[in-house]
């Protein structure tokens, strides 16, 4: 990146940092289960309300208790299932004509972090009907206040209910947009384990590795405060203590409940810090190819903390001895490389894979450029990146480049810290 436009994002990065203490973040207020509903929406005067989940969801019954609930109170629930993984613009509008038609006076985002984002922008698109999404990208853009919005995660992972962002697909040119304003947090969220009991392995793993993603980026970020340094270390705390027992026993309702409780708190940390460019990189991948957000923050994760180098050594060793996964004593680079290895030895336990095969050679150059637009001034990373630095990324994910994560140096084969990075 030229010296200018670096100048340009560092002023604009440290503008926002100072600004922090004066923005209207807050935190939604957090439910324990779906059965407060009720009273929640009699207390507000509420009797309409708008369902917006994806048609797994509603097909494995997750959402037949709470539906039952709000009828036998007598609230009228409509239900919009037609959510898809990286919600479209269509989705928006198809779930807003319903809530219309309906009268309904509040939304409840069900699911994934697809659901809560449709549900946002069904809130954004209500609150301002002359304009659209496309107008509402970027930051601060939507500002209205939302009907009362209600966020009911079933993953543990995107932190969607408690984040200020949503991110809309663009269903003709599948172009990403990321929506980010204050009336975008969900004025309650639901952290219910029962919701997620029965949630396939892989999609708990990518998930819970999506939360990490976001502790992890919001931490090393260079707009961090004490309070979202703290929610990301226990988050990360919460990630390694109990990612892998509630993709291998997924009864354990305990393992469960710290999951919701680590991706509440990643959310809260880089709703105020930001992430980085794992989540640029992936945001494309998911517009172009429809590529699960987790999966593709999963497979990025290690890939561009190894390309950060000394810029993100300190940070990345301080996280790694609050969450026990390296010493105090160890060096910046000690710790890091610790860290950067505990990454990917989870990643690896839990069958994730190391290559993205969607991601076409041809198509390299508009994605970083989209990864360029999203990240740059907004996201503090720790070392400042250009569309053309960015091709690396995608290229070292790709099904030709797979040796960027398997092959080694013959001569250092000891030392499991040194990758041979084939060009």
């Amino acid at each position: 990146m030229n010296v200018f436009r670096m100048l340009y994002c560092r002023t604009f990065q440290t503008v926002f940092r100072m600004a922090l203490p004066l923005l209207p973040y807050r935190t939604p207020e957090i439910l324990t289960g779906t059965d407060r509903l009720p009273e929640l929406f009699r207390e507000k005067g509420i009797d309409r309300v708008l369902l917006v989940t994806d048609s797994s969801i509603r097909g494995l019954g997750i959402t037949r208790h709470t539906e039952e609930v709000l009828g036998g109170a007598g609230i009228r629930c409509s239900v919009y299932d037609g959510t898809v993984a990286n919600p479209t613009t269509d989705n928006v509008e198809e779930a807003l004509a319903l809530y219309r038609a309906d009268g309904c006076e509040a939304i409840i985002g069900f699911g994934g972090g697809s659901s809560m984002d449709c549900a946002k922008a069904v809130g954004a698109r209500a609150a301002n009907p002359g304009k659209s999404l496309a107008k509402m990208e970027g930051i601060l853009k939507v500002r209205r206040r939302l009907p009362l919005l209600v966020a009911v995660p079933t993953t543990a992972g995107t932190g969607s209910e408690t984040t200020l962002a949503a991110v809309i697909t663009d269903s003709e040119t599948r172009h990403k947009y990321p929506i980010n304003d204050f009336p975008l947090i969900p004025r309650y969220a639901v952290l219910d384990p029962e919701v997620t009991r029965g949630l396939p392995r892989h999609i708990t793993a990518t998930t819970g590795l999506d939360a990490l993603t976001h502790a992890v980026e919001a931490y090393i970020g260079r707009s961090t405060t004490k309070g979202t340094r703290r929610d990301a270390e226990e988050a990360v705390r919460l990630i390694f203590a109990n990612l892998e027992r509630a993709c291998d026993h997924g009864d354990d309702m305990e393992a469960r409940a710290n999951m919701l409780r680590a991706a509440f708190l990643a959310g809260s940390a880089f709703t105020k810090s930001y992430v980085g460019y794992v989540h640029a990189v992936a945001h494309s991948l998911g517009g172009r190819y429809n590529v699960p957000h987790g999966l593709a923050n999963a497979v990025l994760l290690p890939y561009v903390l190894e390309d950060y180098g000394p810029a993100a050594w300190r940070s990345l060793s301080r996280l790694a001895a609050a969450a026990g996964l390296a010493d105090s004593t160890d060096s910046p680079e000690t710790g890091a490389k610790k860290m950067i290895r505990a990454i990917r030895e989870l990643r690896q336990r839990l069958d994730i894979p190391e290559i993205i095969p969607e991601i076409r050679r041809a198509d390299i150059p508009q994605l970083a450029r989209y990864a360029d637009k999203e990240a740059n001034p907004l996201y503090p990373v720790p070392k400042l990146m250009d569309a053309g630095e960015l091709e690396r990324f995608y290229t070292m994910v790709t099904e030709e480049q797979e040796s960027y994560e398997t092959g080694r140096d013959t001569e250092h084969s000891g030392n499991p810290e040194v990758l041979v990075f084939q060009r």
